[in-house]
């Protein structure tokens, strides 16, 4: 992940603003639904039509970030993984538990969803992602909130909490890790797979991906990255691989109350993740049995039954 201005020596409490402006509401393409609650691997397959979102624009490069917000009651930031959307909320069934008691703010990462999708890699340091989602909240006048995220979210959930501190209330963590995250997504996918990303385009991403796998990856999670700009995801990647991560000394600072999760057969983040309830000092863990990353999602049952009261 990418190098950040936001270093631990800048963990203050002064309150970053942001200037952001709503823009009319829009029609997309498509909406995202679940085919994944048997944990298969499974994530989304675009389905039909889905209503307005609203807007917010960081005013450092003026990126368009894509949000939406539902229910009633404290509010939760909702952050999700790589090469997907907010629509994984809705997918696995976390909006449909949480938003009773609580006002949940579903956001598109840049160069994800209905976001802008910024070609230049350098669009998309660690600092620029925390301030997009400090826009929309600053847009939705919220203060503090709870932040959930998965994978990538959970990343700059972290980057947010030791950053802007006191926008932070809670935090849950999903598969997570604050290491350095060179060659990060060369482990999750394929060895050079930005590089074929951007060069030769999402078709032969996941081509390359089946070989690594050894299976075929299934219809649904192959649309689901195929709508996804290539060019804008390889300069994702090429930015967050060169993220130097939250050092621990950031990490031990953190008061906020903490839950993480992760798969028991989650090679990747296992460990990064319970380094991480480790350092934080007011930190436990949930670990879903049987997932890896790509299939912990679906375990919502499970996750929630944690996350709920833990949010209450």
């Amino acid at each position: 992940m990418a190098p950040s201005s936001m270093s631990s020596s800048s963990t203050s409490t002064v309150r970053v603003r942001w200037r952001v402006m709503r823009l009319s509401a829009e029609s997309c393409q498509g909406r995202y639904a679940s085919d994944a609650a048997d944990g298969k691997g499974t994530v989304f397959a675009p389905v039909g039509h889905c209503g307005p979102v609203d807007r917010a624009i960081n005013p450092v490069d003026s990126v368009s970030i894509s949000y939406r917000t539902v229910g009633d009651g404290p509010p939760v930031v909702m952050l999700h993984a790589t090469a997907l959307s907010q629509a994984m909320w809705r997918a696995f069934g976390y909006v449909a538990e949480l938003r009773d008691s609580h006002r949940l703010v579903l956001m598109d990462f840049r160069g994800h969803g209905r976001s802008g999708k910024p070609h230049s890699s350098s669009a998309y340091g660690m600092e620029l992602l925390v301030g997009d989602v400090l826009a929309v909240l600053d847009e939705e006048r919220i203060d503090r909130a709870d932040v959930f995220g998965y994978s990538l979210g959970s990343r700059v959930a972290l980057s947010m909490a030791t950053s802007a501190p006191d926008r932070v209330r809670r935090l849950v963590l999903g598969g997570t890790s604050s290491r350095v995250q060179a060659g990060a997504f060369d482990a999750l996918f394929f060895p050079g797979c930005a590089a074929v990303l951007a060069e030769s385009g999402m078709d032969a991403f996941i081509d390359r991906w089946e070989q690594r796998r050894g299976t075929p990856v299934d219809p649904a999670t192959r649309m689901a990255f195929s709508v996804n700009d290539a060019t804008a995801l390889a300069a994702y990647m090429r930015e967050l691989d060169r993220d130097p991560g939250v050092p621990d000394s950031a990490l031990a600072t953190l008061v906020h109350p903490t839950l993480a999760f992760v798969g028991s057969d989650d090679d990747t983040r296992l460990a990064d993740t319970e380094h991480v309830v480790e350092t934080i000092p007011d930190a436990r863990m949930l670990v879903v049995p049987g997932r890896d990353h790509a299939t912990t999602p679906a375990a919502s049952e499970e996750i929630l039954a944690e996350v709920a009261p833990f949010l209450t």
